[in-house]
């Protein structure tokens, strides 16, 4: 048995066959009616396993397999693991939105760790608000902790064309909606889009958040590009699950890992990755449970100087396939830390070692995938935040997935109260929506959502796709999908619920986008804001 000091467990089992009192004793006869020997967990760093697998989650259908590579290199570490499930959230499924979930799960996880006989944790999972939630429980619960990113789905296919799983479905029921496909190719799609296990294969939320647990230190080195069919990805769950067992032995905790470098150096690649802007509320959140303070301005103010390398869809042309094979995200990584203060190399990791550990003599395979700062994808990072009279709290929009003709732009509003008269009125023509006018959804925040859902890429009317328009302004106080693209602003704050200026806008108000300014402007008189007539609903459901 392992010589491993002051072990949480013991607390449960008593330090030997036959230490302890009552409890002890209780404890230890309940592991012999599930079947365990004393030798097998009696001194051994007990691992939890948090396992989001369900039979409706596709980002995770793979990971009962995985747990058990996890478990393997448990005992070969001569710890001793133990599988618990959580709660799955299942962004493809899940209505309104699993974002009114994600602190459901947050708050399981760190109960689980507080109130059973374990050690340490494996976090497994990838689907959007997975990796944040277990990420903040076991920040919370405070035990040596270490994910195991699900990995994602392998590329899609149509007709010897690649398809990314959001993007491509975007895309292809706009062509459908606009006549140019019919139901039969649009079977083809649907059946080619998402073709193994894993989440996403574009830059969405789960690459972008997997990708920002990398950059926290919280993963192995390269885990989060794995592809989840790849056998790679088995001998990185084992090899995580051996390393649980080594973070417990060396008491590293969370608390030493996610510290401000380490949330700065998550900005930092997010941006670099072009990923998406739910990374904004996540990262937001994550730092808020170690006492670390981040802001809209810091993604401002980093995106400032940190240039976009990954030319991977929505924002470039490859996917997460190709991202693996380019070198992953140590290649990444070794280009951006030479841009000056952009990465803080000396930081510890779950590794034990330094962050620099992670991507020094890492190689770009492929540069039209991972670019260079002397040749990037863009000058600067993928997200902007915006202020002004609409959005005093902030907005944010992923430019680069957006028309370049729309970032300087004044239309005239066309308004939606909720998404259901959005679905049901957009493709009215008497709204009279053309590819000048500003698309407003309200109520769809936080609160008047409720969660915050997707929403934000609001859809464009089938009589302009039909003539050939594919974006126009779009502002909401929603979300969207990491996978989403166009001129869409989105988390617009204060929401409209919430009496935010969103709830005072009219339709034929002007509003000025200005990216380049970062302004987001109701181009309306303060008087005529202050008419009654303008009032916000104070309660509007």
């Amino acid at each position: 048995m392992s010589d491993t000091p002051q072990l949480r467990s013991a607390g449960w089992f008593g330090e030997g066959a036959t230490g302890g009192k009552l409890r002890a004793f209780g404890h230890r006869s309940r592991m012999r009616q599930l079947g365990y020997l004393p030798e097998e967990h009696l001194g051994k760093p007990v691992i939890a396993i948090l396992n989001p697998w369900s039979d409706i989650n596709p980002c995770h259908m793979h990971l009962r397999e995985r747990a058990e590579e996890v478990k393997r290199g448990v005992w070969q570490a001569g710890g001793f693991p133990l599988e618990f499930p959580v709660a799955t959230m299942s962004e493809t499924f899940q209505k309104p939105t699993p974002m009114l979930y994600r602190n459901l799960l947050a708050m399981e996880a760190e109960e689980l760790l507080r109130s059973y006989p374990v050690d340490g944790a494996v976090l497994m999972g990838g689907c959007d608000k997975t990796v944040p939630a277990l990420l903040m429980g076991a920040a919370s619960a405070g035990l040596p902790a270490i994910v195991v990113p699900s990995g994602p789905m392998l590329r899609g296919n149509y007709r010897g064309q690649p398809l990314g799983s959001g993007t491509d479905l975007w895309a292809y029921w706009d062509e459908h909606r606009a006549g140019r496909i019919g139901a039969c190719e649009l079977a083809e799609v649907e059946c080619g889009l998402a073709r193994s296990p894993g989440h996403c294969m574009t830059m969405g939320t789960a690459s972008t958040m997997t990708s920002a647990a990398e950059a926290l230190g919280m993963t192995l080195p390269g885990a989060s590009a794995i592809p989840a069919v790849d056998s790679a990805h088995r001998r990185m769950a084992s090899a995580s699950g051996a390393r649980a067992v080594a973070l417990v032995r060396e008491g590293l905790t969370p608390q030493r890992v996610l510290t401000r470098e380490a949330f700065e150096d998550a900005v930092a690649v997010v941006l670099a990755l072009g990923g998406s802007t739910n990374a904004a509320i996540h990262l937001v959140a994550m730092a808020g449970r170690v006492g670390v303070r981040l802001t809209l301005e810091d993604f401002d103010a980093i995106g400032a100087r940190v240039p976009v390398l990954a030319d991977v869809r929505p924002v470039g042309e490859h996917l997460m396939e190709d991202f693996y094979y380019a070198g992953g995200l140590p290649a990444l990584l070794a280009q951006l830390v030479r841009v000056p203060g952009a990465l803080h190399p000396d930081r510890i990791t779950v590794t034990g070692l330094p962050f620099s550990a992670s991507y020094e003599g890492a190689v770009v395979h492929d540069p039209k995938v991972i670019r260079s700062p002397d040749d990037p994808v863009a000058a600067e990072g993928g997200l902007a935040v915006l202020r002004g009279n609409l959005a005093p709290n902030g907005a944010v929009i992923k430019h680069l997935a957006a028309d370049p003709r729309l970032l300087t732009h004044t239309g005239r509003a066309v308004v939606f109260d909720s998404y259901q008269e959005l679905q049901q009125r957009i493709d009215d023509p008497a709204l009279a929506v053309t590819e000048d006018s500003v698309l407003v959804l309200r109520g769809a925040g936080p609160l008047g959502g409720p969660g915050m859902p997707e929403y934000g890429m609001l859809p464009i009317p089938a009589y302009l796709l039909e003539r050939g328009v594919r974006d126009v302004v779009r502002i909401s106080d929603a979300r969207m999908s990491g996978t989403s693209y166009g001129t869409c602003v989105l988390h617009v704050a204060p929401e409209a619920h919430a009496g935010g200026p969103l709830a005072l806008v009219r339709s034929g108000d002007p509003i000025t986008l200005d990216v380049p300014g970062r302004a987001l402007r109701l181009e309306v008189g303060d008087a005529e804001l202050a008419r009654p007539g303008r009032d916000p609903d104070p309660d509007p459901q």
